[in-house]
């Protein structure tokens, strides 16, 4: 960078003239305090850029720590809105270092390498399923190495797999694809990574919207697992229809088609993934391997002494069209439905309301409800209907200011500083300490921010929407919460991550989950 160049200048210079201060009197004297000056400038916009670079790039940081070989790379717009990497593995695998030795180190197991080869070509697979060092680890990695994960996705799969598996077949496509969405997200409907992308299938704003996926104040379909699991079988539609290989069209959903076809030309125009593996950003390399692995302990998790847990989601489900709005309140408090339920079936609905009156919307209840909802539907519309749909309130919903759905709750670690957290998540210092009234930048191991990544902050942010007595909290171990009307022990967890409802109750000594307006409970920090 030119900037680089003058610091180096300006260093050497500097050097000189303080060399010659001594014996060349006050004037040189004065010119190394300028040039001090200016080096101390030129650092600062140094500093500016990069984080400005950063804040342009939505995982070239994660990345550049990560990846070495990718320090010197900057990443296209299309590598940024296709379909992000592996991080949710990164994550449910035990952190960044698991998925790395997956790739490089040999994990070791006492089921031989002849019975993992027999068991792949049992799969009747559409899909090439490959065998080699590589795969066998992301095996030994789903099927040994975290258990417990996998018996919650093998839980999940039970509602999800269906849904999948129904859309792909539209589209005359492998129902194998459906695996994908373990290595995304885990099949957490409403994942957020870090660089914003969202859903099951980890769809960025752009590519979600180019894809035909509804945004707006009261709707995310990224979030929705059947207008979601449509696009990205759209998406890998198209990538087959480019490559010709579906071994390829799954890199191409992590990495974008750019960078396949790049590979393809360094390899010489051949076109199998094993072919073209050496050229591929290293982050996608693991990526069909994961694949194949993840396929593997769908199948032999039984032979691997798995069991899923018992599935969250009901069994048994009935759609309705929606035609005017109506609010989950509305619904838990005359039908009966959980609010819990609501939104595990319905995670679109970003602020609990179903906006039917701007057209038809999709609402899924447990079947046991659907009966109930029929005979009593009028009188669920206009339930507290003046209060839940108040002007104020679907006024702070379009101009954004409640949008607390992008509020993210950061951990401060150990190197972290204002400006670096600011870049990581696309805000400024100054947003950071207003929503957290800071007075300056000092930063301790440990303390939460509350940041809002779209820069759109409920009114009230800097007060804590959780309105909390954090004074006392972050000494003691813990935080003061005061109950209010329509709280829940599960709603108030939902505002501090990591935190289930037991977990309260176990800190408070509670023998059952009855709370009274006004109450004060001991939020444990996590």
């Amino acid at each position: 960078m030119r900037i680089f160049g003058q610091i180096l200048t300006l260093v050497a210079a500097a050097g000189v003239v303080a060399g010659c201060a001594v014996t060349s009197g006050n004037s040189l004297k004065s010119e190394n305090t300028r040039l001090r000056k200016e080096i101390a400038e030129l650092k600062t916009q140094v500093e500016d850029l990069l984080s400005e670079r950063e804040a342009t790039d939505s995982i070239a940081e994660e990345m550049i720590k990560v990846y070495g070989e990718n320090e010197d790379r900057s990443y296209t717009q299309e590598e940024v809105d296709s379909l992000l990497n592996l991080w949710y593995l990164h994550r449910q695998a035990g952190g960044t270092e698991s998925l790395l030795a997956a790739e490089t180190e040999k994990f070791s197991s006492n089921v031989p390498d002849s019975v993992f080869i027999k068991r792949l070509a049992s799969i009747n697979s559409f899909i090439t399923l490959p065998y080699n060092e590589t795969v066998r680890n992301f095996i030994i990695l789903y099927a040994e190495k975290m258990p417990s994960k996998m018996a919650s996705m093998l839980s999940l799969s039970e509602y999800y797999f269906p849904i999948f598996e129904e859309t792909l077949n539209a589209y005359d496509m492998p129902l194998e694809l459906k695996y994908m969405a373990i290595i995304e997200s885990a099949l957490n409907p409403t994942a957020v990574s870090r660089a914003r992308a969202k859903g099951m299938w980890q769809f960025i704003y752009n590519t979600a919207k180019s894809y035909g996926l509804k945004i707006n104040s009261y709707v995310d379909e990224r979030f929705d697992p059947v207008k979601s699991a449509d696009a990205a079988a759209r998406y890998m539609k198209d990538a087959y229809d480019i490559f010709g290989d579906w071994s390829l069209a799954i890199s191409a959903y992590n990495c974008g088609f750019g960078n396949v076809s790049k590979a393809i030309r360094r390899a010489g125009g051949k076109r199998d993934f094993w072919s073209i593996y050496p050229y591929l950003p290293r982050e996608t390399r693991g990526y069909m391997p994961a694949f194949v692995g993840a396929m593997y302990a769908f199948n032999f998790y039984k032979e691997h002494g798995i069991r899923p847990d018992v599935s969250p989601l009901p069994p048994h489900v009935d759609t309705f069209y929606i035609k005017k709005n109506l609010h989950f309140k509305q619904l838990s408090e005359v039908v009966g439905v959980p609010e819990s339920d609501l939104r595990n079936l319905n995670p679109q609905y970003i602020k609990d309301i179903i906006p039917g009156n701007e057209g038809p919307c999709i609402l899924r209840l447990p079947s046991r409800f659907a009966s109930t909802f029929i005979d009593c539907e009028d009188s669920v519309y206009t339930y507290k209907v003046q209060e839940i749909f108040s002007p104020a309130t679907l006024a702070d919903i379009h101009t954004g200011s409640s949008r607390d759905y992008d509020r993210v709750v950061y951990k401060v670690k150990k190197g972290d500083y204002l400006g670096k957290i600011a870049a990581r998540h696309h805000v400024t210092v100054a947003q950071i300490k207003k929503w957290n009234n800071l007075k300056n930048n000092n930063l301790r191991v440990g303390q939460r921010l509350e940041i809002y990544p779209n820069g759109k902050a409920p009114a009230k942010a800097s007060a804590k929407p959780a309105e909390s007595s954090k004074s006392s909290g972050n000494q003691d171990g813990y935080t003061v919460y005061k109950v209010k009307k329509g709280d829940t022990l599960s709603k108030i967890a939902a505002k501090y991550p990591g935190i289930s409802a037991k977990n309260i109750m176990d800190f408070n000594g509670m023998k059952n989950s009855k709370i009274n307006v006004g109450q004060r409970i001991k939020i444990p920090n996590k």
